[in-house]
C-alpha cells in the first residue's frame, strides 16, 4: 500500500438493483435508482443449492482447520462431506467445517447440499502437506476504502456483509486489516488521530493495537464463528507506510502474536525497510525480510497465507515462492492504474510462467464500488468508482483469467447489486479458481484487441475477447490462436448462457474497454 492519488469522476447513475433476498440486505447497503437491466449479466442465484468455491484447498498436518462451504441457493440447507477425515467435523446446518488438519496426504470428498428445492454435489480435495492456498486466495481487504480510518467495527461489517450479500457463497473468504490498527509512536503526515498515536510496545515487546482495535484475538474470533478467515498487516520496516509499528526488530514476537491472536493471512509491506538497507537493493537484501518471515510463520501451529507486497522489486514473481510466499505484488499499488487496467493485465500475463498452486502472481485489490480516495495527505470518504460498467466487467475478467487473488477493497457497508454481480459470478470465479493454476497467454490480433487463453481442468479453455480501445471492435478468437480445432461449443460465462457450436473461431463484437470471457470446448457429437 502506497500513496493514492486518483481524482473520482462523477458517475450519473448509482448501481443498485438490489437482488439480496428480504433480511438479507447488509446493513447501510445503497438503495438507488435501478440502472438499465441490461448492466446485471450475472444472473440472480436460483432457490436451489449450487455448490461453488475451490475444487481443491491445501492445509498443513495438525494446525486448526476451517472452512466454510461456499454454497448458493435458499436457506435452509442440510449439508453432508462424504469421506471427510476423521480429525474434521461439519456442522450440517451451516456447511462450516472445523478441528485439526489430517496427516499428509491428499483427501478426496465429496460435499452434498440439500434444501427444499433439490440438491447439489461436488468434489472436494484436501491436500494436507507442506504448500497452502492451492488456489488463489479471495477475501476483501480494508485499503481503499477505510485507509487511516479503519476500526475493528469495519471489519465486523465486512464480515456480516460478506455472508448476507453472498460473497461467502462463491468463495470469499478473507477479512483482511490493512494498515493503521497497530499505534504509531508519534505524529505523521498520514497519521494525526491521537487514539492512534502512543506506546507502541509493551514493556515485554509485544506490539500494540490503537484504541480502535481494542481486541484483535475477538475480532479475529468474530470473523471465524462466520467460517470466515481474518488477515492482518505490517511491515518488516520500523514503521508501516503510515508511520505505525513495523515489525523491524520484533518478527518472531509478531510472527507468534499473530498466530496468537488467530489471523490466517499476512500482509508484509516493504515501506520503511528501504531505509533500513539504504541504497544496497541486491537481491539477498531484497529477499531477507521475506525469507525471514516465511520461515517464521512456516513454524507457527495454524496455517498463515503469506503476501509479499513489495511492489514487484528484484522480479519477485521468480523467488517469492523460495522465500515462502504464496502470492505477490508485482508492481505499485493498483490506485494510480486504475484507467490503465489492460496494460497492467497483459504486464502481469508476461510473469504467467511462475504461476502455479500456492504462487500466485498479485497485481493488486478489485477497486469497484464505492472507494476512497487520497488528496494530498487527507484519505477521503468513498464515492462510485470512476470505472464504466464495461470496464468492471473487464476488471474481473482480467483477473480472473491471470489467477490473481480476488480482493475487494470497496465499501462492504454499500454494496450494490451490480457490484455484487461483478464480484460473485460462480462461472466466472471457476476461471480463477481452476486447479491447474494457470495464467492466460496473450494472442495479440491489433493494436487495440487481444485474446487471452487459459487451459482448464476438465480440458476446456477459458477465452477472455479484450479490446483496449476507444471504440467498439468486432474481436475473432480463431481456433488455431486458442489451440483447439473442429466444433467447438461455446459459453458466455458473464451471462451463463450457450452460444452453440462454432467451426472455425468464434466472433462477437466487444465494448470499449470490454472483455467477452467464454468457455470453449469440444462440441458433443
Amino acid at each position: 500500500m502506497r500513496s493514492l492519488r486518483l481524482g473520482w469522476a462523477s458517475i450519473g447513475w448509482i448501481l443498485s438493483v438490489l437482488f439480496f433476498s428480504p433480511g438479507r440486505l447488509p446493513a447501510g447497503a445503497a438503495e438507488a435508482a435501478p440502472p438499465p437491466k441490461a448492466l446485471i449479466l450475472t444472473p440472480r442465484p436460483g432457490p436451489a443449492p449450487r455448490l461453488n468455491g475451490p475444487q481443491v484447498y491445501g492445509c498443513r498436518p495438525g494446525n486448526p482447520f476451517l472452512y466454510r462451504i461456499p454454497c448458493q441457493g435458499e436457506r435452509p440447507i442440510h449439508f453432508s462431506a462424504n469421506r471427510l477425515p476423521d480429525t474434521l467435523t461439519l456442522d450440517a446446518g451451516l456447511g462450516i467445517i472445523t478441528g485439526t488438519a489430517p496427516a499428509q496426504g491428499e483427501y478426496a470428498v465429496t460435499f452434498t447440499a440439500t434444501n427444499s428445492h433439490g440438491t447439489a454435489e461436488r468434489r472436494f480435495k484436501i491436500v494436507a502437506g507442506d504448500t497452502l492456498a492451492l488456489t488463489p486466495p479471495m477475501g476483501w481487504n480494508s485499503w481503499y476504502v477505510h485507509f487511516n480510518r479503519v476500526k475493528d467495527a469495519d471489519l465486523r461489517v465486512a464480515a456480516d456483509a460478506m455472508i448476507a450479500s453472498g460473497m461467502a457463497d462463491v468463495g470469499y473468504q478473507y477479512v483482511n486489516v490493512d494498515d493503521c490498527w497497530m499505534n504509531a509512536e508519534k505524529r505523521t503526515k498520514f497519521m494525526a488521530d491521537p487514539r492512534r498515536i502512543g506506546p507502541v510496545r509493551d514493556a515485554s515487546g509485544n506490539i500494540r493495537p490503537n484504541a480502535y482495535f481494542p481486541d484483535m484475538r475477538g475480532l479475529a474470533g468474530y470473523i471465524h464463528a462466520k467460517g470466515l478467515k481474518a488477515g492482518v498487516y505490517t511491515s518488516p520496516g520500523p514503521r508501516t507506510c503510515t508511520g505505525c509499528a513495523g515489525a523491524y526488530g520484533h518478527e518472531a514476537q509478531d510472527a507468534r502474536q499473530f498466530a496468537d491472536w488467530g489471523f490466517d493471512f499476512l500482509k508484509y509491506d516493504w515501506c520503511s525497510y528501504g531505509q533500513v538497507i539504504g541504497t544496497n537493493r541486491d537481491l539477498e537484501n531484497l529477499q531477507k525480510p521475506y525469507r525471514r518471515m516465511g520461515e517464521l510463520l512456516r513454524r507457527q501451529q495454524r496455517d498463515i497465507v503469506f503476501n509479499l507486497c513489495q511492489y514487484g522489486q528484484g522480479e519477485v514473481w521468480r523467488w517469492g515462492a523460495e522465500v515462502g510466499g504464496h502470492c505477490w505484488r508485482t508492481a505499485g499499488d493498483l490506485g494510480f492504474e486504475l484507467n490503465r487496467l489492460f496494460p497492467v493485465a497483459l504486464r502481469n500475463a508476461t510473469h504467467g510462467a511462475w504461476s502455479r498452486p500456492g504462487a500466485w502472481n498479485d497485481p493488486d485489490y478489485l477497486q469497484i464500488g464505492w472507494l476512497g480516495a487520497q488528496r494530498g495527505t487527507n484519505f477521503l470518504a468513498p464515492q462510485p468508482c470512476p470505472l464504466t460498467a464495461d470496464e468492471q466487467y473487464a476488471f474481473m475478467s482480467l483477473w480472473c483469467m491471470l489467477a490473481a487473488p480476488l480482493f475487494f477493497s470497496g465499501d462492504m457497508a454499500q454494496l450494490d447489486a451490480f457490484t455484487v454481480n461483478v464480484l460473485c459470478n460462480p462461472e466466472v470465479i471457476d476461471v480463477d479458481q481452476d486447479p491447474l493454476g494457470i495464467s492466460a497467454t496473450v494472442v495479440r490480433l491489433t493494436p487495440a484487441t487481444f485474446l487471452l487463453v487459459k487451459p482448464l481442468a476438465d480440458g476446456s479453455k477459458a477465452v477472455g475477447l479484450c479490446n483496449q480501445g476507444e471504440t467498439a471492435a468486432r474481436v475473432t478468437a480463431d481456433w488455431g490462436a486458442v489451440g483447439v480445432q473442429g466444433q467447438q461449443a461455446v459459453r458466455d460465462l458473464w451471462r451463463q448462457t450457450d452460444r452453440g457450436n462454432w467451426a472455425g473461431g468464434f466472433s462477437a463484437e466487444v465494448p470499449r474497454h470490454g472483455v467477452l470471457l467464454v468457455k470453449v470446448q469440444a462440441a458433443k457429437s
